[in-house]
Formats: C-alpha cells, structure tokens, sequence
C-alpha cells in the first residue's frame, strides 16, 4: 500500500532501459550547460545568494525549504543536528545545499526517472562544473525506490551528531505512510499539535533502551545561513507524496518499456501492466492517505502561495492543487502529480491503462466500490478538471 512499485531489482543501466547512456532530457541537464558555459550567471558572492539564484534559475521556490539533520547523505560529515541539510523542489526538481558544502539535485528525467548531479558553489569568476554522480544510486535504486532511480525519504532516530539510532519505514514513500513513521531526523515547523511524529528528536541508547530528546528548530543553528526560516510541515507532507508518486511512476516506467520488448506483451504481461495502471490510479486518488492529525495543519501561507502559483484550473475555477488541510492534503483527490515529467514519461501502453482506470474511478452514473470514499460531486470536479487540462485523454474520456 505505501511500498514503491516493483519489488524485484531492474537492470536500469542495461537495455532497454540503458540509463547512462540514454540522451537526458530532464530540467536540470537542459540548465546545465547553460550554467557551466556562463551563459548564465548565478549570483557567487555567498553561498546563500548563489543557492538563491539556482532556486530562481529553476522555479522552485525557497519556501519548500526543509531541514534535515541525520546523515542520510553523501555529505554526512558535514551534516548535524547543528548544520542540517536543507532541501528545495518542484514537481520535477530537487535541490540539497549544506552550509559549507556542495550543491545536490535530483532533476526527473521522463524516460528514466532521478538524474543525480552534484557540484561545489564557484567562490570566484568561474563556473561551477557540475558532475552527474553515480555514487547517489546506492540508495536511489534500492528496495526504497522500487530499484529504479527515484527519490528516497529516510525517518530515523538519530544521535546527538546525526548518526542513526533507530530506522523507521524502510522501503515505504508517500502518503500512506503513518504520521508515527515519518520526519525522524527532520526539523518541522508549523505544527502545534500534540507530538505524534518523529520530527524534532535526536536519541540517546542506553542500557535502559532508545530515550528521545526533543530539540527546537532553529536553537542550535541560525536560520540566517538559510533562505527562510522554516521547515514547514506542509512541504514535507507534499514532498512525502511526490516522492511516492515518483516511485512508484518511474518503476511503472521501467516495466512497461521491459514488457514493450516483447510484442504483444501477451496475456500475462497485460494483466501486469493492467495490475501496475490500478496501482497507480489508486495512488493518484489518494485512495491510502493517511488523514491529516486531529485538528487538521495550516501550513506557511509564502509556500501555499508558491504552490498555488502553478494552478491547473478547469473553466469553474477548480484544480487539483486546491488544498483542504482538514482532514486530507486537498479538496479534489487527484494528485497534481499528473502534470510532472515522471508522469509524462509513461509509455502509451501504460498511460492509457491508467486513464482508462481512472476513468472508471471517477464514474459517477456507474460507480465503482474501490472508490467509494470519493463522493459524486467530487469526482466529476476531478473529471471535469483533467478534463480540461490534460492533452492527451483518450477520446470520449
């Protein structure tokens, strides 16, 4: 239910998929020549301003920003609960900056998923070179990401110094997994509801067992080295649901195009992918979210505003990226995930099952009992509302 799709390992660097020598499509490998030549210029006087300039480079706003404070990097000596690691994306890009570090990002490739760079902030004139890392694939291809390249989100119990302790939900992402599960190790901010997340806690073992310290956001660091000074619960949570999407996309992506080699498929390879496409529609309609903590979160209205900016509206005025924060993350029920590149790269075969299904989900005349807790005015918004944004729906959808 929250598990990335797949759970046998994919030879993504062999064919067809041929990860390293594909030709790379991604946002962040269409900037980087541009940064690498000078062509654009990003501002090098701190490593603040620099960090800020990249963020505008490629539309994702500061205020996603969140903090995290385990080693569950490829920096980790640099990484404590007195230096976190602070994390910016969008819906395709992901960017990692440790004051006194190098610059990190996940740019999502359509076709191949996670394109892993890595590269110092310029202290002069010149241009940063920028190195696609193959290192990150220890962890972004394992049994978290459904051993594809995609994103990892770690919950752990960490040490006074950042070393894990404790580990939580492995091999789990999105939003099904329980709110006791998530953020160990992550600063969080904006929430003050009763405590029932791992945020905001180092550990100590001793022969007693795992006690839990809380620590205050901001009391062993200065916001100041950061673009803004929270690590709002709210992009977290969205984070959390992309990085399940991705996933479980990416991987979808992966065994489409293996099934793709033999053509037809067959009648057992059909049956998978039409097994794969109701996964992913179910995931689409949040059909295993975890209900928002009692009370419901209000989250930073700078990254509401951010995230809103970006809107798909259907001719009333609805959208996907409409919030709830109540009880759920949104008022209509379909992830505006559908929009990214991972998405995007879907081969046909595999897309057109997963409108199809979705199509059956959303039905109001002929409703369908997996989807029951989708009451009828909201899924024709959501039909009426993909309806108008998305190109490429089968005809009479």
């Amino acid at each position: 239910m929250a598990s990335a799709a797949g759970t046998s390992e994919i030879a993504f660097d062999q064919s067809p998929h041929d990860y390293w020598k594909r030709p790379l499509t991604d946002r962040f490998t269409r900037l980087k020549t541009e940064i690498e030549s000078g062509r654009l210029s990003l501002e090098a006087d701190s490593e603040k301003a620099f960090l800020l300039g990249l963020l505008k480079a490629l539309d994702i706003p500061a205020s996603s920003q969140m903090l995290v404070f385990s080693t569950t990097s490829l920096q980790l000596r640099l990484i404590s609960p007195a230096n976190p690691r602070a994390l910016f994306f969008n819906e395709d890009v992901y960017v990692g900056y440790i004051p006194g570090g190098r610059i990190e990002v996940v740019s999502i490739d359509p076709d191949l998923g996670g394109i892993y760079y890595i590269f110092d902030i310029p202290r002069g004139a010149q241009p940063p070179q920028i190195e696609r890392s193959n290192r990150c694939m220890n962890c972004h291809a394992s049994e978290d990401t459904g051993y594809v390249p995609g994103l990892v989100v770690k919950s752990v119990i960490p040490g006074p110094h950042g070393g894990s302790l404790d580990a939580y939900r492995q091999g789990l992402s999105g939003h099904g997994v329980p709110f006791k599960d998530r953020f160990g190790g992550w600063y969080v901010t904006g929430y003050r509801g009763a405590a029932e997340h791992l945020g905001n806690f180092t550990g100590r073992l001793s022969p007693e067992g795992l006690t839990k310290i809380p620590i205050v956001p901001g009391r062993l660091f200065d916001f100041a080295r950061y673009p803004v000074s929270t690590s709002d619960i709210l992009p977290q949570l969205l984070h959390e649901h992309q990085a399940g999407f991705v996933n479980r996309v990416v991987a979808a992506t992966y065994r489409a195009r293996e099934l793709s080699e033999k053509s037809p498929p067959g009648a057992a390879g059909g049956a998978e992918l039409d097994g794969v496409a109701r996964a992913l529609a179910r995931y689409l309609l949040f059909a295993d979210e975890t209900p928002l903590p009692a009370g419901g979160i209000e989250g930073d209205p700078a990254f509401k505003a951010d995230f809103l900016r970006s809107r798909r509206m259907a001719v009333n005025g609805a959208s996907l990226k409409d919030f709830d924060l109540k009880t759920r993350l949104f008022r209509n029920r379909c992830s505006y995930m559908i929009y990214s590149a991972a998405f995007r790269g879907l081969p046909p075969a595999m897309k057109q099952r997963v409108y199809r299904r979705l199509g059956e989900a959303l039905s109001v005349s002929a409703p369908d009992a997996e989807y029951a807790f989708l009451p009828p005015a909201e899924k024709q918004t959501i039909h009426n509302v993909l309806r108008g944004t998305l190109p490429d729906l089968p005809p009479g959808w």
